[in-house]
């Protein structure tokens, strides 16, 4: 072969190495890719420190059966149930809240998070008006009064409201004093313009007889949000204090009592947080003998129930039989009262 020829074929072989070098290269990075940049499987409750196959069960029929349970989790809560050490309680505590960035946030991030809120509607405009557009989602209200005054009522109304305004939501209605009527729920379907029939269909009904019976209720309903996968967008407990006024009697028991309520108002709590669920309790009363002057009115539960409570809601019945809502205590809302008539299709404002 010439020397011209050999000149005039380099190029052209030069090119064809430099090709499947550029190929070779191209491979290579394609697999080392996704080898320098892998990504973050989801964490579960076994792949926390100190967790295996024997205590992620004990937690699992503990109701713990997600990160976020976890998390919001104290020691002794887990010390008990599952039967681990502090030090391991703790790591599974920290490594959960790791996991759910459980941190600091900014103001912009939780404003964020509050226009997820729902507010749902009593159907009196005065009375939405007076909760800033109505029953929130992700906190609990206190609706307390004498009988008589209306606090059933309006846990039926935000019931059939909550079903018209999201046609996947669910209901769960806790009962303690054998007060839920469905022939009440149709009367408000057909005030409202639903079928009846779909309405008591999504209303979950629970008859608690005790307050250990209460509080298990009241920890089922997570396992209905997080196993069923049931869209729970308001719960009612009506009442709330009755059984333990009825167990817990005289003031020798009167610490214990405090105490599970206390107990049973931060489960309620923890559901309308990590649920963005609408917790809504009434709550009964009682008449203060060394009250000379005022209202001698006053709620059952004391700070207990007044701290854990978002929103504060004091009924009392009004002239020509209508009812006064006093809206006593609010974290961004001002004091004020309205007055409303409960009717057979709703609640209406005053003509």
């Amino acid at each position: 072969m010439t020397k011209q020829k050999v000149e005039q074929m380099a190029p052209e072989y030069t090119e064809e190495i430099n090709i499947e070098e550029a190929e070779s290269i191209k491979e290579v990075k394609e697999e080392v890719e996704p080898i320098e940049e892998p990504k973050m499987e989801k964490l579960t409750i076994q792949d926390l420190p100190g967790v295996g196959a024997a205590t992620a069960e004990k937690l699992e029929s503990a109701g713990y059966r997600d990160l976020m349970s976890i998390a919001v989790a104290t020691l002794g809560q887990l010390a008990e149930t599952a039967g681990v050490s502090e030090s391991v309680g703790r790591k599974m505590i920290n490594a959960a809240r790791d996991s759910m960035k459980m941190g600091f946030e900014t103001g912009m991030d939780v404003l964020k998070k509050r226009e997820l809120i729902c507010k749902i509607r009593t159907g009196s405009e005065g009375f939405d008006n007076l909760m800033g557009g109505g029953f929130e989602t992700n906190a609990i209200t206190e609706c307390f009064g004498e009988f008589g005054s209306g606090k059933t009522q309006i846990g039926h109304i935000l019931a059939v409201n909550t079903l018209k305004e999201d046609p996947n939501a669910y209901v769960v209605y806790l009962d303690t004093e054998n007060t839920f009527r469905p022939e009440r729920i149709t009367q408000l379907a057909h005030g409202v313009g639903i079928d009846p029939q779909d309405a008591l269909s999504r209303i979950m009904v629970a008859r608690a007889y005790n307050t250990d019976h209460q509080m298990l209720l009241t920890e089922k309903v997570d396992s209905l949000v997080t196993e069923q996968g049931k869209k729970i967008r308001l719960l009612v407990v009506d009442s709330l204090t009755s059984h333990f006024r009825a167990e817990f009697i005289g003031r020798g028991t009167l610490a214990e009592r405090q105490q599970k309520l206390n107990r049973h108002m931060h489960a309620l709590a923890k559901i309308a947080s990590s649920h963005n669920i609408c917790v809504y309790v009434t709550n009964q009363v009682m008449a203060k003998p060394d009250q000379f002057f005022g209202d001698p009115t006053a709620s059952i539960g004391g700070h207990i129930v007044a701290h854990a409570s978002t929103f504060r809601i004091y009924l009392r019945k009004g002239r020509k039989g209508s009812r006064v809502a006093k809206l006593i205590d609010a974290p961004n809302l001002p004091d004020g009262e309205t007055c409303f008539m409960v009717e057979e299709s709703g609640i209406k404002d005053m003509s």
